[in-house]
């Protein structure tokens, strides 16, 4: 059995599209001690792929972070198996806001340095000394009261966010982490709520703030999927508006109807992501329908002349 996809993309997108059966998208994480980070995927990649999971998965010495879409029949038997495992007992498992069309087409797991790449070298840190959990009631009734802080990449931002929260313009977590403690200085003392996708670079965050002499850091328990869920449970009109993007072929999920976002190229409101059609680029842009048709797909002219030139 090969511990790895051999199959090219447009073939698993083709496969993908004749399953018979229904897919749900689900994610989680945890930062948890892994002794054998390469014994651990090998044993999950080939269960996984025996129920057919598709997905993205990080592991490393400092944890596991997931992003899976599983067959709906399938779900009880990897939940269990998943729970079978010591290190993953009772791990949260997140549930997708929206699933529309499949959002992972080949199954990827990589051992990396990091689950999270933070860029952070001070032995002094300790990454367990985490903000307080708060559940999304408790973070939506504090959020008018307290410095609420977007621990995402700008280009997330950009589409969706929650009213008057800080969004670093950054590209990269490791960036995001000086940003922060920069743009907070002098509010050591004050309540600071940070939010994420689902919740794995703010509860990291969380501790470099508390490392930094913070005092009263907060960090939403599921991040922004378990926000939109159980808001609307609650009934709740949801403070996160626009779109969450998600890291997988759907680029985004709707929260609200607000379009946040401007096309890169002519500015109108927009909050379509897509990568440059030209593949030796394939940078994310935002690019409105029209847009899009007159470029091809590509995120500029150059592109755009080069992607013809190959494809005519």
């Amino acid at each position: 059995m090969f511990l790895y996809n051999r199959i090219n993309r447009q073939e698993l997108r083709k496969k993908a599209a004749k399953d018979p059966f229904r897919r749900i998208t689900l994610s989680f994480y945890r930062y948890e001690r892994i002794a054998d980070p390469s014994g651990l995927r090998n044993s999950l990649y080939k269960f996984w792929q025996s129920l057919n999971v598709l997905g993205r998965i990080y592991i490393a010495r400092e944890g596991i972070n997931a992003q899976l879409s599983v067959p709906e029949h399938s779900i009880d038997a990897f939940i269990s198996h998943l729970y079978s495992n010591p290190l993953f007992s009772n791990i949260p498992i997140k549930k997708a806001i929206e699933e529309e069309g499949n959002s992972f087409f080949k199954l990827t797991v990589k051992v990396k340095n990091k689950i999270v790449a933070d860029g952070l070298n001070d032995s002094t840190f300790n990454p367990g000394d985490t903000g307080k959990r708060v559940d999304a009631v408790t973070f939506h009734n504090m959020a008018d009261e307290a410095i609420v802080v977007d621990m995402r990449n700008s280009y997330e931002s950009e589409v969706g966010h929650f009213d008057n929260a800080i969004c670093p313009d950054v590209k990269t977590f490791r960036e995001a982490l000086p940003r922060a403690v920069n743009a907070l200085e002098g509010k050591e003392h004050q309540n600071i709520l940070l939010y994420c996708t689902g919740g794995i670079r703010c509860e990291k965050a969380s501790a470099w703030l508390k490392h930094n002499g913070f005092k009263n850091v907060y960090q939403l328990d599921g991040g922004i999927i378990e926000y939109t869920r159980q808001i609307k449970e609650k009934g709740l009109k949801s403070k996160f508006r626009g779109k969450n993007f998600v890291f997988d072929e759907r680029m985004g999920e709707r929260i609200t109807n607000d379009i946040l976002g401007r096309c890169h190229h002519c500015g109108a409101p927009s909050d379509r992501h897509v990568n440059c059609a030209h593949q030796p680029c394939h940078t994310l842009i935002i690019q409105c329908t029209q847009c899009s048709e007159t470029m091809h797909d590509c995120c500029s002219e150059k592109c755009r002349s080069e992607y013809i030139s190959v494809n005519k």
